[in-house]
């Protein structure tokens, strides 16, 4: 079994991932900023996917579309507080990210498939001397059966996370996490729990952390310069907010408690064989549009459909 405090506490160079994409950069920095204090040198990252109100162009964006980053390994960019898409000039929460901490984050182009990004993950760790991945997910959609009638957004997730068990069955040392249960409004926090438990009967729960006051400080400065409502919802129960909140300007509603202070750790390839169905199905996709399509075959609803439906209802002409 794996045991995340040794891994964590043992890793120099980990890299954290938030595989959701948008903000949730800002969950990967929980992990981040614990290794840290333990001497460690870690890197933090994210996916090219930023949500409407930043990027009305739906989907990710392609490393072929995004300048002033540098290129680490196929699928895998260093980026800086300049880059951005090329043509809109958009910034990514990652660029936020990387002028607030002084040093370049990673950009995982999530556009390609499963296999694609382990390929490239692994290349970049052999590079840049990586120790440890962990692939942090905010809220827990990742480990979604996919029936859930809060599920907004699974694709991206279900994506990173399949790459993630693709890389510990080639022997790397990974690690998945949800950080904030529930935070983002789709699964409630009793799902979440649900799903980390069957994760724990097949052998696959790794521990948890809780969030410290110097950890919370360094979100609370995150979430000034990178748009987030999740995170921002596991640090208000990290301040003792407890019951029911509004998030989504209304649409969605999370229930705070001090649950969602913590990150949950997992093995990933445990994972995709008991509650996150989802990546298990998507372990084969060619590119995100065939993981999409594959989730589609399931009867899923995903982040990207909802992008195309907006951005097709925008543009209608009036009558």
């Amino acid at each position: 079994m794996i045991d995340a405090e040794v891994l964590l506490s043992r890793s120099r160079r980990p890299l954290v991932l938030g595989i959701g994409g948008g903000g949730d950069v800002v969950g990967a920095l929980a992990t981040a900023e614990a290794c840290r204090l333990h001497g460690a040198e870690p890197l933090v990252g994210g996916v090219t996917w930023e949500r409407r109100p930043i990027d009305p162009q739906p989907g990710p964006r392609a490393e072929a579309e995004i300048e002033g980053a540098r290129r680490l390994a196929p699928a895998v960019m260093a980026a800086s507080a300049e880059t951005r898409v090329r043509e809109s000039g958009v910034l990514f929460a990652e660029s936020r990210m990387a002028e607030l901490l002084g040093e370049e984050t990673a950009l995982v182009d999530a556009t390609l498939g499963p296999a694609h990004l382990a390929d490239g993950l692994a290349v970049a760790a052999a590079a840049l001397g990586l120790d440890l991945i962990v692939f942090v997910d905010v809220g827990g959609d990742a480990l979604a059966h996919g029936h859930e009638p809060g599920l907004a957004s699974p694709l991206c997730d279900a994506v990173l996370l399949a790459a993630a068990a693709r890389l510990a069955e080639n022997g790397h040392s990974v690690l998945g996490g949800v950080f904030g249960i529930g935070c983002d409004g789709e699964l409630t926090p009793s799902q979440v729990l649900e799903r980390l438990a069957e994760v724990g009967a097949a052998g696959g729960l790794a521990g948890a952390r809780g969030l410290t006051p110097a950890v919370a400080g360094r979100l609370e400065e995150a979430v000034r310069v990178v748009p987030t409502e999740a995170s921002a919802q596991a640090l208000r129960c990290f301040h003792g907010e407890i019951g029911s909140a509004a998030i989504r300007q209304g649409r969605r509603s999370v229930e705070l408690s001090p649950a969602g202070a913590l990150t949950f750790y997992f093995d990933p390839v445990a994972a995709l064989r008991s509650a996150a169905r989802l990546a298990a199905a998507v372990v084969d996709a060619r590119d995100l549009e065939h993981a999409n399509d594959i989730l589609h075959g399931l009867g899923v609803y995903t982040e990207l459909d909802y992008e195309r439906d907006a951005l097709h209802t925008v543009r209608q002409p009036s009558n």
